[in-house]
């Protein structure tokens, strides 16, 4: 298994976050770090498109690459880095601001795709408990039914309809039964990918609904993917804003 960490310096909501200091390291090696002790991996490689995150990853001695500045997409990025592999490599994507990842959530999603020969893709998922994460856009949902993920949305997925109808909108039904929020769930940005079908994903065009929902696991399931799902035993915290990284700065410094 080889784990490959797309790294763009370009953040709009936090500049240079991958750089940010955390107990003396820089986010995405602390992430590097997480992902090399995780079970059955065999190699991690960072892949970014600037020289300064070569410079510190190479310096804390893990391998990096630069590549291209021209992708799309942090997949985009992983797959220019995975071409040089067997097509039957399982390629693990983990978004470098995740210094906090638990190593064993790689191993179980990457286990999830070694394990069924029917899915082409593997991924994760973390309950939702609190209402105001079913609004916001911000949060991806995962409708899931025995494993197989089938549709991602920014929208509040799956759309309970009767409760909704019952109190006069869905919100309204959430706050009357707080217990409705257990089919809700978030989707985390965790990849397992058989290499071949990552190079089929990289070189294809985006989606329609791709394109509206600006969510590319959509353009998995428009070629016909089949995605399987775990659920996420601890709880995810990426660093997009300046309040993340005060918030995961506060865990690992204490």
């Amino acid at each position: 298994m080889l784990v490959v960490i797309p790294a763009r310096y370009e953040s709009v909501r936090l500049p240079g976050k991958l750089l940010l200091p955390i107990a003396e390291k820089a986010i995405v090696v602390h992430t590097a770090e997480r992902a090399a002790i995780a079970e059955g991996v065999s190699s991690v490689i960072v892949a970014t498109d600037d020289e300064r995150i070569v410079r510190v990853v190479a310096e804390a001695g893990y391998n990096v690459k630069l590549t291209s500045r021209e992708h799309e997409s942090g997949t985009d990025r992983v797959a220019e880095v995975a071409a040089e592999f067997d097509p039957e490599t399982i390629i693990v994507n983990v978004q470098a601001d995740e210094p906090l990842i638990d190593p064993n959530l790689i191993s179980s999603v990457a286990e999830c795709l070694a394990n069924n020969l029917e899915i082409d893709i593997a991924t994760a998922y973390e309950s939702i408990s609190d209402i105001e994460s079913v609004f916001d856009p911000n949060v991806v949902k995962v409708v899931e039914e025995a494993g197989i993920a089938l549709y991602f949305s920014r929208s509040p997925v799956p759309f309970q309809r009767d409760g909704a109808m019952k109190h006069g909108g869905l919100r309204e039904f959430l706050e009357a039964d707080p217990g409705a929020l257990k089919v809700f769930k978030k989707h985390l940005g965790i990849y397992a990918f058989r290499n071949s079908f990552l190079q089929k994903f990289a070189k294809s065009r985006p989606s329609r609904i791709e394109f509206e929902e600006k969510l590319e696991q959509l353009r998995a399931l428009a070629l016909g993917a089949r995605i399987g799902i775990v659920a996420s035993e601890s709880v995810s915290i990426g660093v997009d804003t300046p309040e993340d990284y005060e918030k995961v700065r506060a865990i690992m410094e204490i």
